[in-house]
């Protein structure tokens, strides 16, 4: 199917050269990797780009990516800028199509917003991307023994990468799955609850407008039970860390303006969840200015909330998290040339930097380009 709101079909102006791509049906699924063929023959580690494509899309939307990342990593190592120590790692990266998407469609109207006729568009689009995410995690056990089944490399490092729903799907990579140590989040909410309440509102749903004030039941309707907002509070960023806050104890369907810092048992409640889910993980969050499909403002609050904590003299600066914050104006619900270049540097200096270097410290950077 056509994707009206294709958020990469304008990424370049001309492809990037291809790089090598071989498919493996791992657990059902069919995987593409990218880059074996150019692994160097002394990389005995290998990294691995995980990248999850966009709702309505399929895995071959990310290929470009694929060959503009692997591409540059390569020429790093022939230049000598791939970091400290005589073999640097090599670079593969992996696509493979989400739930309910390209080889795997159950049910078209599923990939649907409300506006199309989807009345289930909430619990759809969030069990596809968790769904997804679990893939992931699935496909990170199982694909060393596909790829290198005589055990001559080794897997040390796993990135993610994400676009609009695969964005989404990044931020559950991140925070649930310990091997995935940096993310690349584009166009993607870090708030799910407060996305789609604004989805709501915009798509005039009857649970939203049928009350006084607009949408004050709109959490618990059968456009968003109940059940659903109990999962939502397991794995998505913002009900997850708010939950353990006075905040989160309060069905609020819209989040704006700043979050109070919490308080210091809340915070005693939070070390540990921060621990597990972020501490020392690299981020970078690309978004749109101009983006009403999923707007930043959206996950503006959690994110500012976050950034405070992680940052030199926040709470949580000793977490080790870096988080880049990058704010392209004038785009709309797409990928930009310049994001690419963001993406591809941030890539390359991850790799650059190593697993053996000194603890890292918290740091945030923000950017409005």
């Amino acid at each position: 199917m056509a994707n009206p709101l294709d958020p990469m079909e304008k990424t370049y102006a001309a492809n990037p050269p291809p790089v090598s791509r071989k498919t493996y049906p791992i657990a059902g699924i069919v995987t593409t990797v990218f880059g074996l063929d150019e692994l160097p023959a002394s990389a005995s580690e290998v990294a691995c780009l995980w990248l999850l494509h966009p709702r309505l899309a399929t895995q071959e939307r990310m290929a470009p990516i694929a060959d503009s990342v692997i591409a540059d990593w390569n020429n790093r190592i022939r230049e000598g800028r791939a970091g400290p120590g005589p073999k640097a790692k090599g670079l593969i990266a992996v696509s493979f199509d989400q739930r309910n998407h390209g080889t795997r469609i159950v049910d078209p109207l599923a990939n649907e917003a409300w506006k199309q006729g989807n009345p289930r568009h909430a619990q759809d689009m969030f069990s596809i991307f968790q769904g997804t995410a679990r893939d992931t995690s699935l496909l990170i056990d199982y694909l060393p023994s596909y790829i290198f089944p005589k055990s001559e490399r080794r897997i040390s490092t796993h990135l993610a990468l994400g676009v609009s729903l695969g964005g989404h799907a990044t931020w559950s990579c991140i925070l649930h799955e310990p091997r995935i140590t940096a993310g690349i989040v584009i166009i993607g909410c870090p708030d799910y609850v407060n996305l789609m309440a604004d989805r709501a509102r915009l798509s005039k749903l009857p649970s939203w407008t049928a009350t006084t004030p607009p949408g004050s039941q709109f959490l618990g309707s059968e456009a968003f039970p109940h059940s659903l907002l109990e999962t939502v509070r397991k794995y998505d960023l913002a009900s997850l860390l708010l939950s353990h806050t006075d905040i989160g104890s309060k069905d609020e369907p819209l989040r704006d303006g700043p979050l109070p810092e919490p308080l210091e048992k809340e915070k005693e409640a939070l070390r540990p969840l921060l621990t597990r889910c972020l501490a020392g993980k690299k981020i970078l969050n690309l978004s749109g200015g101009a983006d009403k499909l999923v707007p930043y403002h959206r996950g503006e609050s959690i994110l500012t909330w976050l950034k405070k904590a992680i940052a030199p003299g926040g709470w949580f600066a000793d977490g080790g998290v870096s988080f880049e914050d990058i704010i392209f104006e004038k785009a709309g619900h797409e990928v930009t040339p310049g994001m690419i270049h963001e993406v591809v540097r941030f890539v390359g200096e991850t790799l650059s930097a190593g697993d053996d270097g000194p603890a890292r410290v918290g740091s945030v950077r923000e950017s409005k380009m």
